[in-house]
């Protein structure tokens, strides 16, 4: 999932450096959405993950 966020985030700076922006602004919301989901799930994999003692 980090993997599709990144490759968003580079299309969508991409897209603004050659002024597309409608392309820009759809594939920066599709990042951020995913990176929040990215977050969420990284924060319950630490609270749920098993502790080796």
């Amino acid at each position: 999932m980090l993997r599709w966020t990144i490759s968003f985030i580079i299309l969508a700076i991409v897209a603004a450096i050659f002024g597309f922006g409608g392309i820009a602004e759809g594939a920066a919301s599709i990042a951020k959405i995913l990176f929040f989901i990215f977050i969420v799930l990284f924060v319950i994999s630490l609270f749920t993950g098993k502790k080796k003692i």
